[in-house]
């Protein structure tokens, strides 16, 4: 019966895997037509009303959104988020339901139909191996992050979490929002890397949980203060980890007591 129940979730994942790439492709071949047709709403929105709810639909998992509120108290802000899994990206996208924009690793730039979309719809890529022309790109987002369409959205730990508990995060995110002077919004996701594991591709049902905290200004900051902002959201961030049932940072978790609780607010789906 096992070897049957693997060969049944295999199949499911091929399936998984076909839907995904077709849909993806299709979803960012439009949305790549329409910024570079000046149509950059559309363009952003074809991920949050499209793409992400066509992926999820697929897989049979749910969003479940709490402080959804407070996000709309901050238009144009930095959202800071620990990062679990490659499921995460659409989760933010159809959880928050409102134009992204992520900060991301320069290589993607290279992978076909996504890069194109990336740069039409002014994806923030940063060369890692490139400190000052990281720097550059950051100053350069802060000079129209208030006239921007889209929040930029930062995973903030710089890669993937291999065991669910949240790293130090590093700097760039916090240097961005104090040079535009907006405030940082911390997001927790939790039960990402459950529905979808960091090694492989093997979807399964279920809940990710995204909490959106209270927003951080940023106002009479500066560079100086990089440091005391990015422990504050981080702190945030691995605390609402842990009442959501994560495991934060594991050196706090018993500190915080992991409760639960908070009403269901589901994201918008038109």
């Amino acid at each position: 019966m096992e070897a049957l129940r693997d060969l049944g979730w295999l199949l499911v994942n091929v399936w998984h895997a076909l839907f995904t790439v077709v849909w993806s492709v299709l979803c960012m071949s439009v949305a790549t037509t329409a910024a570079l047709l000046g149509f950059q709403r559309f363009a952003f929105l074809a991920a949050p009303r499209a793409w992400a709810p066509g992926l999820f639909w697929a897989c049979g998992v749910r969003v479940d959104v709490r402080g959804l509120e407070r996000l709309a108290r901050a238009p144009h802000c930095v959202v800071v988020v620990n990062h679990q899994s490659m499921i995460d990206i659409p989760a933010l996208q159809l959880g928050l339901a409102m134009p992204l924009r992520f900060v991301t690793k320069k290589e993607l730039m290279a992978v076909p139909f996504l890069g194109h979309f990336m740069r039409a719809v002014g994806m923030i890529a940063i060369d890692r191996g490139n400190t000052a022309e990281g720097i550059e790109r950051l100053k350069d987002q802060a000079r129209r992050m208030k006239d921007d369409l889209a929040c930029v959205v930062s995973f903030a730990e710089g890669t993937r979490s291999r065991t669910g508990e949240i790293k130090p995060f590093r700097k760039g995110a916090f240097m961005l929002a104090i040079e535009a002077g907006v405030p940082v919004v911390p997001v927790s996701i939790e039960g990402a890397r459950r529905c979808l594991p960091p090694d492989g591709f093997r979807v399964r049902p279920g809940v990710i949980r995204i909490d959106v905290g209270e927003p951080i200004p940023t106002d009479g900051l500066t560079i100086a203060d990089r440091d005391a902002l990015m422990k504050r959201a981080h702190r945030a961030v691995v605390e609402m980890n842990v009442a959501a049932g994560g495991l934060g940072e594991g050196s706090i978790a018993f500190a915080v007591g992991g409760a639960r609780g908070g009403a269901t607010v589901r994201p918008r789906m038109n």
